[in-house]
């Protein structure tokens, strides 16, 4: 065995060797101008074998190559340069496992090596060049035989192993003794200690033998556990504009709760939820306090103040649509936010079906006009307090079936209370008035009464889940003697759950269920707007919105009860694209719960998804098993997050 060496001092010129020009994409860009006061050079790289992986890990790796479009005044500088990558290509082959290559920089006869690093004769060569013609520079590798791994042991200071699990280092004997993969093992045995409740973790070095004889390496991780320590106190930084009681109501880290790395995780995501917050960082202290618990600080950001938007869309179903919104996030300095917004949409007559340019009304316009309030943290609690205000004119019409209109006026005041960034319950009172028409006919209505609802969320994202479950209830009562035209009681629940099936996320099972349910006046004394339906991007694709439940002669009628299902396979191919198999079924019923005397309508299709850093941008290609009207051979549905 020998210590871990550089590479060999040969510097033969391989037999067999592959050249890239990499000074633009394979001549798709110029060399700098040939002049008398700097010298232009191009780099080519040559790979004996030819080996991809090693040709993109020195072109990455060499600053000859990166600043190729910089030439240097003269042939000291440009050697100069050449002597810098030496370095920075020997940790790339290190990287992918080769401890015994050659590297050589030469310009035409006058060649550099790392033993032989003859800067002298590279820089008369290179300024032979100068006023003359573009220095050509190579890059030859010899890389030599890839080194193996032959044992992997992990110990603490005094040479004692450590109990660390084959999934965590993901090393085995055999596999290539890549530096890369040693640095990536070395990472995931920290976070395997701190994932224990260690805070304090560290590897204090990588140990590698290499056996030149054998091709091999043997490989010793020394890690420092530390000791198991809870959470201690936290220190604030900022905000600047609100107080910063707001901030802490939302960091539900208390003092003496276990350590872990997704219990700061989490607290980053519940501060950001904040509307006034523009970012938060959370820095670990590095030695325990005197009762042996961990402080942190944590840095919270202010956001700008004001956000203006605008948007608009086509859809062949349902027409134009746009929306324009202005909020502000600190309206009276204590983290509260204000939203207006108004939306224009496509909101024919109840009983059209088809609909044509050549057809269009400046009556057929429907809106929504919207306020919005939120006062987060009531006093320095948990507590938040929500008002919502909302007019709108609606139409589930000229989708190629009957559905219905309605116009109505809605506000809504609520307290909510936090027991955590995982959930939260939600108390309010509520007033609607408004008018619907179907072709069960016309109902005008008011409904006053008392929402309340229920939320528990432990995915770990917002729009591309990948672990956790979400469960959603709510029910409403809206009794008579609170002033409703309507003895009515509506409740509904959705569930969904994610599953890795692999360590890496690359494959993940994702299932949703929903269920709804009224009870109160029959069928067609209740506002169409306030009956269930089913299909749609959200529901069940392949239909299109609102088009499923039970049907008069004249059209969709909406039901009492709806079932909702969803399953799907996420399918990430590369980093950036995956591909989604999915199937959907639902149906709205006419009975208070669903009974299913009515059968459940079923879609298939496949997604493409491309995976931005905002989340991954959807586009679902859904057909309906059961074809009704307003549904074609596919429908295509494009969106940024996951369905569900």
């Amino acid at each position: 065995m020998a210590a871990l060496t550089a590479f060999g001092a040969l510097a033969a010129q391989p037999e067999a060797a592959r050249a890239f020009d990499f000074f633009g994409l394979f001549g798709s860009e110029s060399p700098p101008p040939v002049s008398s006061d700097a010298i232009a050079y191009t780099t080519t790289v040559d790979v004996a074998g030819g080996d991809g992986a090693i040709q993109s890990a020195v072109t990455e790796a060499s600053s000859l190559v990166s600043l190729r479009k910089d030439p240097p005044p003269d042939g000291d500088s440009l050697a100069r340069r050449a002597s810098n990558d030496f370095s920075a290509i020997v940790d790339a082959l290190w990287g992918l496992g080769y401890y015994d290559a050659t590297v050589t920089i030469a310009i035409g006869n006058a060649a550099m090596t790392i033993v032989r690093p003859d800067a002298a004769a590279f820089a008369r060569a290179a300024n032979s060049y100068r006023g003359r013609a573009v220095a050509p520079v190579t890059i030859r590798i010899d890389p030599g035989p890839l080194f193996r791994l032959a044992s992997i042991r992990v110990v603490d200071g005094a040479g004692q192993d450590l109990a660390v699990a084959d999934r965590v280092l993901r090393l085995k004997p055999g596999d290539p003794a890549a530096a890369a993969d040693l640095r990536a093992a070395g990472a995931r045995i920290v976070d395997f200690f701190r994932n224990e409740g260690r805070p304090l973790a560290k590897v204090l070095s990588i140990a590698p033998v290499v056996n030149h004889a054998t091709d091999t390496m043997d490989v010793t991780f020394v890690a420092a556990p530390g000791p198991v320590a809870p959470f201690g106190e936290a220190t604030l930084v900022g905000p600047k504009d609100f107080p910063q009681s707001v901030a802490r109501s939302f960091l539900y880290i208390e003092p003496g709760d276990p350590y872990s790395p997704k219990a700061i995780a989490d607290a980053r995501n519940s501060l950001r939820e904040i509307p006034a917050v523009g970012g938060a960082r959370i820095v670990e202290g590095k030695t325990l306090d005197p009762y042996g618990r961990l402080p942190y600080e944590v840095d919270v950001e202010d956001r700008l103040p004001y956000a203006v938007g605008a948007s608009a869309k086509y859809s062949s179903l349902n027409g134009p649509a746009g929306q324009v919104y202005w909020e502000d996030r600190n309206v009276f300095g204590g983290g509260e936010r204000l939203r207006l917004q108004a939306d224009a949409f496509y909101a024919p007559p109840w009983y059209v079906t088809a609909t044509s340019v050549k057809s269009f009304s400046i009556n057929d316009l429907g809106g929504r006009i919207s306020a919005s309030f939120l006062k987060p943290a009531l006093w320095g609690t948990r507590n938040d307090f929500l008002l919502d205000v909302r007019g709108e004119k609606v139409s589930t019409s000229g989708v190629g079936f009957v559905g219905y209109q309605a116009e109505d006026a809605d506000a809504t005041a609520a307290i909510r209370h936090r027991f955590s960034q995982f959930t939260w319950v939600q108390l309010g009172v509520e007033g609607q008035t408004g008018v619907a028409t179907d072709s069960l006919g016309r109902v005008n209505y008011t409904l006053v009464g008392v929402p309340a609802s229920f939320n528990y969320d432990t995915t770990d994202s917002k729009l591309d889940p990948t672990s956790g479950v979400r469960l959603n209830a709510s029910v409403a009562a809206f009794p008579e003697f609170l002033g409703s035209t309507l003895n009515f009681g509506q409740f509904k629940a959705r569930g969904s759950a994610y599953w890795s099936v692999d360590p890496d996320q690359r494959f993940v099972l994702a299932g949703r269920v929903g269920i709804g349910g009224e009870v109160g006046p029959a069928l067609d004394e209740i506002p169409a707007n306030w009956r269930f339906y089913a299909g749609g991007g959200g529901s069940v694709r392949g239909y299109a919105y609102d088009s499923l439940g039970p049907r008069n002669l004249f059209g969709v009628t909406g039901g009492r009860s709806l079932f909702e299902a969803s399953a799907e396979l996420r399918i990430k191919i590369t980093d950036t694209i995956g591909i989604v198999p999915f199937v959907d079924a639902g149906n709205a019923f006419s009975s208070t719960l669903p009974n299913f005397s009515m059968p459940l309508y079923t879609s298939a299709g496949l997604g493409l998804r491309y995976y931005t850093a905002i989340g991954p941008i959807r586009l679902d290609v859904a057909h309906a098993f059961q074809p009704v009207p307003g549904s074609g051979p596919v429908s295509v549905y494009v969106s940024i997050g996951q369905a569900f």
